[in-house]
């Protein structure tokens, strides 16, 4: 369906920026069969992350222009700071074809439209480094010239990820707190639930693995029971 949506052919997807995040959403999408990796084209400046999605099995550039001329669903997955500068550089080729996704954090979507031409289909996710593990916290926002059938297409293959909700932008920013930052609070609190056991003579690898399956169990009792943490908690 995700193919038929983006008109004949199969999904070419560009990634301009192969940091870590982008790396995470591609190995979902390859992962889940929802895009091929040979039809996944990322570009960046050097080949110190390239390399990640050349042993996905993806194409590669140096030249953001080319993957906006080659992927019509393109993520733009740079640092904050460099994105106006990216923007300006692919414009000029961006059609009323393309579905621009920006990952980039604190980055608003007037920001983005003003950078991009008038009728840009621009919409803005929020993914976690869960996402590497079809894990991932999401939620997106869509832009002014962004419809419902443009959300879906994106919804459903992130869907490849872990959980997309689509929600009002102003939530966008609260969640980069929430699941982005969140994944490291859940780190220090599962290091300190292992201390415990390690402190009164368990291994130490032992302790770290039934603290992580701890957590997961809790969580996807929460997720299936639709419960407040406290009434489980009690």
């Amino acid at each position: 369906a995700a193919a038929a949506e983006a008109g004949a052919g199969p999904l070419r997807v560009g990634f301009v920026g192969a940091g870590r995040m982008a790396e995470a959403i591609a190995q979902g999408f390859i992962r889940a069969g929802k895009v091929e990796a040979r039809h996944i084209l990322a570009s960046a400046p050097t080949d110190r992350n390239l390399c990640h999605f050349q042993a996905l099995g993806c194409q590669t550039t140096h030249s953001n222009q080319e993957v906006l001329q080659n992927c019509l669903l393109v993520f733009f997955a740079t640092k904050p700071h460099v994105l106006p500068t990216v923007l300006a550089e692919v414009a000029p080729l961006v059609t009323a074809e393309h579905i621009l996704v920006s990952v980039a954090a604190g980055v608003s979507l007037s920001t983005l439209e003003e950078l991009l031409p008038p009728t840009a289909r621009v919409l803005r996710v929020s993914p976690n480094l869960p996402c590497m593990v079809q894990e991932g916290a999401m939620v997106m926002a869509r832009g002014r010239h962004a419809g419902s059938s443009e959300a879906k297409l994106l919804q459903a293959l992130l869907e490849a990820c872990g959980q997309c909700e689509e929600v009002p932008e102003a939530h966008v920013d609260i969640h980069t707190g929430l699941s982005g930052s969140g994944v490291a609070f859940v780190c220090a609190f599962s290091e300190a639930l292992a201390e415990g056991a390690i402190k009164m003579g368990m291994p130490g690898g032992l302790a770290h693995r039934i603290a992580a399956q701890t957590l997961l169990g809790t969580a996807k009792m929460l997720q299936q029971n639709g419960q407040h943490p406290a009434q489980l908690r009690t």
